[in-house]
């Protein structure tokens, strides 16, 4: 195994590894589970699949609280717990030497913008987008007369790595390649800081594979995100 084989093995628990390093002061838990805030991101991750681990996790989120578990494979639940939905996403790593170049103007969100960024997010569904989001990294938006019509960011940061995350473009303005130009600014912001960028994208949205193979990512393999909600185990 090669050193970057071995390094890119950090992005097979993106989660646990981010809170572990890059993110750990958002982290809430302890040294075998942890999550991030509720309204931050609805992300949580076992350090291993030991009993012992899941309990942890149990008391961390509570009852009928769930959580999304990306994970490089199914994880190995106690029998009560419940698997409330699990998507299967392409992770893709970027994998060029060249940044792509930059076709449009763009500007800096932060959270004054959450208002709009949330709508865009309602409209478009790309993904977990909460109002602390955007604490998490830089976001970017494309705005046309006076809208914001696009939108792509920084999520999980697993040391050595950034997720380009929330990209979405609004349904009138599709086509005109506003999301691949601020994907291309955070390809050019995250390798600046010698950091690798990837992001997840569902393996059945073949249209956005595409887009972002042109832009130099390669999918590295399929990541399971689970759903999950702890069972009566929390009470013991």
């Amino acid at each position: 195994m090669t050193v970057a084989q071995n390094r890119s093995s950090l992005l097979d628990n993106p989660v646990w590894i981010a809170l572990s390093t890059t993110h750990a002061p958002f982290a809430e838990g302890d040294d075998l589970a942890k999550r991030y805030p509720v309204d931050v991101a609805p992300f949580a991750a076992t350090r291993d699949q030991s009993v012992e681990s899941y309990y942890s996790l149990a008391r961390l989120l509570g009852p009928e609280v769930t959580a999304a578990m990306p994970l490089a494979t199914m994880p190995v639940l106690p029998t009560d717990w419940v698997v409330v939905r699990k998507i299967d996403s392409a992770q893709m790593v970027w994998n060029t030497h060249t940044p792509p170049s930059i076709e449009h103007s763009f500007e800096e969100l932060n959270i004054s913008h959450i208002d709009e960024m949330l709508a865009l997010v309602e409209l478009t569904k790309p993904g977990p987008f909460l109002k602390r989001t955007p604490e998490l990294g830089s976001y970017l938006g494309i705005r046309k007369a006076g809208q914001l019509v696009a939108m792509a960011g920084e999520r999980l940061k697993p040391y050595g790595y950034t997720e380009i995350s929330a990209v979405c473009t609004h349904p009138d303005h599709r086509g005109r390649g506003y999301a691949s130009s601020l994907v291309s600014v955070l390809i050019h912001r995250i390798t600046g800081r010698n950091e690798i960028p990837f992001l997840h994208v569902h393996k059945e949205n073949v249209d956005a594979i595409r887009v972002y193979e042109k832009l130099g990512f390669k999918t590295r393999r399929t990541i399971n995100i689970v759903l999950v909600k702890p069972g009566s185990m929390i009470d013991q």
